[in-house]
């Protein structure tokens, strides 16, 4: 495992593949590029997404546990990097840029101080590591989409600060009402009060929890996928592309088996991903709470993958017109979660409409992450 394990030095200088001279477009989470004319915006725009990689000398997990993720965290790292993108999209904003060597502003800082390796910070790997037992995996093992997923669910409730809702649509099936009732809790006390459960108007059911939630939570939205068995079926490809387009996206994680990375964007028939196969020390912030942060950018040009390469298990968002359907969109739950229509894989252009609709009628901060 050591003789596998590449250092930060090793990244700093050895060489790495220069972006293609291509006419055609680059898309980066929702943001179209020209890597002939706007080379320098496009690779300012990988390095602003926080990169989170194996780290060694840590803080023991659980006390008495491991010190470095090297050779099993990495589905844990990119599910850190797709979950900080969420962040940065509802505290700083999609156009915000890093610059190596500024001080860096109090929302940005906050995030980072999040995913810091300590047993004390929201995301850590120490988090993500022992709430996984929950998930049945021990701390050490590793994770496929759908457990980090759920694990970041479990974790975002005490992320007070950020108050995100994070939902897990199973089943490749995306339910509205649940969605609703995720992002708009009053939803349920004004159910109650109809029941007789709350005396008052709704209005005044409503201004009970006013302090508590604003009347819609910034939603992170995952949907665990499998497009394929042993590789990825090429009908999903063109669907897949347009998850990178979606100006709501936080990218894809998945990769090979066993071999996680966090994807960001396409070009031509290549994927665009950070990858956490690199180990680096652990990071300690300073006395006035900043954190040494250029190890956690990716100051190099970004790897890229042929499409048909990646591992079918996903999760994954699409608004496809045309393209194969990846999951189900409903109002409500259904009698019956598999039935003959879940199973058709006939192209459903009404679910890419009506998605969309859902997504422009509601607030800017709906946010959607996709595996």
């Amino acid at each position: 495992m050591d003789a596998a394990t590449l250092t930060y030095d090793t990244l700093r200088f050895g060489e790495f593949e220069d972006f293609p001279d291509t006419p055609e477009p680059v898309w980066i989470l929702g943001k179209e590029y020209s890597a002939l004319t706007e080379r320098e915006q496009l690779l300012s725009d990988v390095a602003s997404r926080l990169w989170f990689t194996y780290r060694k000398n840590f803080p023991p997990i659980g006390g008495t546990g491991p010190t470095s993720d090297t050779g099993w965290g990495c589905m844990l790292r990119c599910g850190q990097m797709i979950l900080a993108e969420a962040l940065m999209c509802r505290h700083l904003g999609r156009d915000w840029r890093w610059a190596r060597g500024r001080r860096q502003r109090e929302e940005y800082v906050s995030i980072l101080n999040a995913f810091i390796d300590k047993k004390d910070s929201y995301y850590s790997i120490h988090q993500i590591a022992q709430m996984g037992v929950g998930e049945g995996k021990p701390i050490g093992q590793w994770y496929g989409p759908n457990t980090v997923a759920q694990v970041l669910k479990k974790l975002a409730v005490f992320d007070t600060w950020s108050r995100l809702a994070v939902h897990v649509a199973m089943d490749n099936t995306v339910i509205i009402e649940e969605i609703k009732r995720l992002c708009m809790p009053w939803l349920d006390i004004g159910d109650r009060e109809e029941a007789g459960e709350l005396n008052g108007c709704l209005e005044g059911a409503c201004a009970l929890v006013e302090e508590e939630t604003a009347l819609w939570k910034p939603l992170v939205l995952l949907i665990p996928l499998r497009l394929g068995l042993s590789d990825i079926n090429e009908a999903y490809i063109d669907t897949l592309k347009q998850c990178f387009m979606l100006p709501q996206s936080l990218g894809v994680i998945g990769g090979k088996p066993n071999s996680a990375h966090y994807f960001i964007g396409y070009v031509g028939e290549e994927l665009i991903y950070l990858d956490p196969h690199t180990t680096q020390p652990a990071v300690e912030p300073s006395e006035d709470g900043q954190v040494p942060d250029e190890t956690y950018h990716c100051q190099h040009p970004p790897c890229r993958m042929h499409i048909c390469e990646l591992d079918p298990s996903i999760a994954a968002l699409s608004c496809k017109r045309g393209g194969l359907p990846m999951f189900e969109l409903v109002d409500s739950q259904p009698t019956h979660m598999v039935s003959v229509d879940a199973l058709n894989l006939t192209p459903d252009f009404s679910d890419s409409d009506r998605l969309e609709r859902f997504f422009d009628s509601e607030d800017e901060e709906f946010e959607i992450l996709s595996l």
